[in-house]
């Protein structure tokens, strides 16, 4: 447990950061999964319309600290790669 005041403080801080990046991760999250079942269902206009959203999230995510710079590329890249290849068929 932290002793010093300036800990405790930076606890307190570090918790506040932890709850918005955790709403971060999980829109990011929930914007793939998105993409992803619209894709397993066949619908593919909708995938590509939630696809820019995915992106979105993927940016604010790596903008803010939540995920590195080339773990999110690599999560546009595979899901720009699901959706072109399910519209290719």
């Amino acid at each position: 447990m932290a002793i010093t005041k300036s800990a405790k403080k930076a606890a307190r801080a570090s918790l506040r950061k932890r709850v918005f990046n955790q709403r971060r991760a999980g829109a990011m999250r929930s914007s793939i999964k998105d993409v992803r079942k619209l894709v397993t269902a066949k619908d593919l206009d909708a995938a590509k319309k939630n696809l820019s959203e995915a992106y979105k999230a993927i940016d604010k995510a790596m903008k803010k600290g939540v995920i590195k710079k080339n773990t999110a590329a690599r999560k546009k890249s595979r899901l720009a790669k699901l959706v072109k290849k399910a519209s290719g068929k």
